[in-house]
C-alpha cells in the first residue's frame, strides 16, 4: 500500500445540538483506533467539525494529492429525508428538517467522485433508515443503498434497516466499528498477508449475524473489492523483532496523536510479547512502562501511577542498578505523574534533578534518542493526593515494601554514581 498517495479520511460526530439526537461519546475512541489500524493510509481525523464549511475545508486538505486509494469513513447519526435521500448528521443537524445543518450524502459522493484516486472506499457507520417522518419505510435499505454507489468504489454500510443501536451496553466502540476493529486487530487466518476490503466484509457479516446484529451492506464496482486495506495479523507470525518494530510505530503514533490514542496498540503488543518473553524480560518490562504511562494519560492516574512505581522496583531488581536507561525512562514517567499531584511536585522535581543529568551522561544533552517525550497528562484529581492510594512514596514518607520494612526511593536517597570509564 502506497501511503504517500493514499489517504484515510475519518469523519466522526459525537455531539449534537438537537436533543433528539443523542450524543455518541465513543466516537473519538473509534476514530483514534481506526487511525491506528489504517496507519498505512496516512489517516486524517475530522472530529466534530462545527459546520459544513469547516468540514469541506478539512476534506479538501485531506484529499489533496491522493491518487492511489481514498478511504472515507463516517461515524454518527444518519437521517433519511422525505425522498429517501441520506443525510449524515452534523453538530447542527435539525432532526425534523435534516436538510438544514446536515451533510447530504450526495454532496460527499460528488466530492469522492471528483477525486482522481484509482480506488475509492466509503464506509458508513450510521443508522439511515426509518428516520424520515419517524416511521418505518417500505424498503428503505434498497432505496438508500442504491443511490450510494460510486464507480470504482467499494461502499460498506453498517446496516440495512432501522433496527440498529449505535452502541451496545458496556462496549467502548459502536457495534459496527468495534467488530471491524476486532477483525483488523486479530486478522483472518485463512486470508493472505494483507486483508482485502471484501474479505473484511465477509468476516464482519458472519460476526454480526452470529451476534444477532443488523447485517452490513456492501456495493462494489470494478476491482475495488480486491484492494488490501490492512496487514493480516493472523497470517503474520509474531516475532520479537516484528513486535519491536510495532512498538516503535506505536510510540511514534503516541507522539503524533497523544498517548491515549496508543493504549490499544500498546496493550496488544504487550499481550503478544508476553507469549514470547519471560516475565522478567527487560524488553517486556520496557513495553509495560510505555503501556502504563499511556493508560495513566487516559485519566486514571491514581491506579496507573502506582503501578509505574511498582514497576520501577521490579526493573531495579532485574537490572541491579538505578541508572539503566530503561529504569530512567520509568522514573521520568513517574515524575510526570507526580507533577500532576499538588503535593507531589517537589518529589517530581527531585526525580528530574537526578534523571536529567543521568540522561545527559548516557546520551548527551536531552532525552535519549528513539524514546518518546512524555507529554503532561493533565491535572490529577485532588482526591488522589488526599487518599494516597498507590501513590509513589514521597521522600519524607517512605512506603513500605512487601516485607513490611520502609522502602526508600532509590533515586531520592542514593547519590548519583559516575558512569564507568569506557
Amino acid at each position: 500500500m502506497r501511503a504517500m498517495s493514499s489517504r484515510a479520511v475519518l469523519i466522526g460526530v459525537s455531539s449534537y445540538h438537537d436533543e433528539r439526537l443523542p450524543g455518541i461519546p465513543v466516537v473519538p475512541r473509534c476514530l483514534n483506533d481506526l487511525a491506528r489500524v489504517f496507519a498505512d493510509l496516512a489517516p486524517s481525523v475530522l472530529l466534530d467539525q462545527p459546520d459544513l464549511s469547516a468540514l469541506s475545508a478539512g476534506l479538501t486538505a485531506a484529499m489533496a494529492g491522493v491518487e492511489d486509494v481514498l478511504l472515507v469513513y463516517y461515524i454518527g447519526h444518519g437521517i433519511v429525508g422525505r425522498k429517501h435521500e441520506l443525510y449524515l448528521g452534523m453538530p447542527g443537524t435539525d432532526f425534523d428538517h435534516p436538510v438544514f445543518g446536515s451533510l447530504p450524502y450526495e454532496a460527499l459522493r460528488e466530492r469522492v467522485l471528483d477525486s482522481p484516486a484509482a480506488t475509492k472506499i466509503v464506509i458508513l457507520d450510521c443508522c439511515f433508515s426509518g428516520r424520515a417522518l419517524g416511521e418505518p419505510l417500505a424498503d428503505p435499505a434498497g432505496a438508500v443503498v442504491g443511490q450510494l454507489a460510486i464507480d470504482g468504489t467499494y461502499l460498506l454500510t453498517s446496516t440495512e434497516s432501522n433496527r440498529v443501536s449505535l452502541i451496545l451496553p458496556g462496549e467502548s466502540h459502536t457495534a459496527f466499528t468495534g467488530r471491524l476493529l476486532r477483525i483488523l486487530d486479530s486478522g483472518i487466518p485463512a486470508a493472505g498477508d494483507y486483508l482485502t476490503i471484501d474479505e473484511v466484509y465477509r468476516q464482519l457479516l458472519a460476526s454480526m449475524i452470529s451476534e444477532g446484529l443488523p447485517r452490513p451492506q456492501k456495493r462494489g464496482t470494478r476491482t475495488a473489492d480486491r484492494y488490501p486495506i490492512a496487514l493480516n495479523r493472523a497470517a503474520t507470525a509474531d516475532t520479537v523483532e516484528a513486535l519491536r518494530d510495532r512498538l516503535t510505530g506505536a510510540l511514534a503514533h503516541a507522539r503524533a496523536a497523544g498517548w491515549p490514542a496508543a493504549v490499544s496498540d500498546l496493550q496488544d503488543i504487550y499481550t503478544r510479547q508476553s507469549r514470547l518473553l519471560a516475565a522478567g524480560d527487560l524488553e517486556l518490562l520496557r513495553t509495560r512502562a510505555h503501556l502504563l504511562f499511556a493508560q495513566a494519560a487516559t485519566g486514571d492516574r491514581e491506579e496507573y501511577g502506582g503501578l509505574i512505581n511498582d514497576l520501577s522496583s521490579v526493573q531495579q531488581g532485574v537490572l541491579g542498578e538505578y541508572k539503566h536507561p530503561d529504569l530512567l525512562i520509568t522514573y521520568l514517567y513517574m515524575s510526570v505523574c507526580l507533577a500532576t499531584v499538588e503535593d507531589g511536585r517537589d518529589e517530581a522535581v527531585q526525580l528530574l534533578h537526578v534523571t536529567v543529568p543521568a540522561f545527559r551522561r548516557l546520551y548527551g544533552y536531552g532525552t535519549p534518542p528513539h524514546q518518546p517525550r512524555p507529554p503532561h497528562p493533565g491535572p490529577l484529581p485532588r482526591a488522589h493526593a488526599r487518599r494516597g492510594r498507590r501513590q509513589p512514596p514521597r521522600s519524607d514518607q517512605p512506603a513500605r515494601g512487601s516485607g513490611g520494612h520502609p522502602r526508600r526511593h532509590p533515586l531520592l536517597h542514593r547519590p548519583p554514581a559516575r558512569p564507568n570509564p569506557g
